[in-house]
């Protein structure tokens, strides 16, 4: 799979996704933005600023975790042959993409197991952002929003997977990048259009629709013909020339 898919579908991952983050980080959003002054809450021209930030920060965090993610896969795989490694990489990737699809569809939360061990972690981290509530000006709702990208999160982890997979840093920071910026218009609408948003992700054929269409992409990471000979074509094209 080319970087250039593997965005576009980390992308769309995300958008489809981001209906699972309604319920959370909608919360979320309102908690932050609950302590801002009364004329910064009522004029969304005012809040927008508050909220860029606020999301800027938590993909940023994305991002610095999927290199990390990316950086680790890369250094499991330094022994193995490369044919290997994307065999690996894609099925850890595919199945989490399984995983996600059937949490979102409502079918079976395949990922409370995972969320609970990143709380752990949280516990950790959420005290940090404490001391900015609330926040004073965007910088410290960029602080904030770098905190809350560590929130325990099952679409995120899925996420991760993939980038775990990616071949290194770059590319696990590009994945959550392209991830981040996909779950960005239903986190930055959802200020002013919150109720609409939480009814319409909670209609069955919504969460199905969104769930189904992930479990695709899962499906064509295990499963897509001619993945794994193009790269092992790229790799013995590479030896030929050393």
């Amino acid at each position: 799979m080319s970087a250039e898919i593997t965005w576009f579908a980390a992308l769309l991952a995300g958008l489809l996704g981001s209906v699972h983050c309604v319920g959370m980080c909608g919360g979320i959003t309102g908690a932050l933005t609950m302590g801002l002054p009364a004329p910064v809450r009522l004029s969304y021209s005012r809040l927008l600023p508050y909220l860029l930030a606020y999301n800027s920060g938590r993909i940023m965090s994305y991002v610095t975790a999927g290199a990390l993610m990316g950086a680790l896969g890369a250094q499991l795989s330094g022994s193995l042959t490369p044919q290997a490694a994307i065999s690996i990489g894609r099925v850890i990737s595919g199945l989490f993409m399984l995983a996600l699809g059937v949490t979102i569809a409502g079918w079976w939360n395949a990922l409370a197991g995972l969320e609970k061990l990143g709380g752990r972690l949280w516990r950790h981290i959420e005290p940090w952002g404490r001391g900015l509530l609330p926040p004073k000006g965007p910088v410290q709702a960029l602080g904030l929003g770098l905190v809350w990208g560590w929130l325990p999160c099952g679409l995120v982890y899925s996420a991760l997977a993939w980038s775990l997979a990616a071949g290194g840093a770059l590319q696990g920071g590009g994945i959550m990048l392209a991830f981040g910026l996909g779950t960005l218009p239903t986190l930055i609408v959802m200020g002013s259009a919150a109720r609409w948003l939480k009814q319409m992700t909670r209609l069955p054929r919504v969460r199905q629709v969104a769930g189904a269409l992930i479990l695709a992409f899962g499906l064509y990471m295990l499963f897509a013909p001619g993945a794994h000979q193009h790269h092992t074509a790229d790799h013995s094209g590479h030896s030929h020339t050393r």
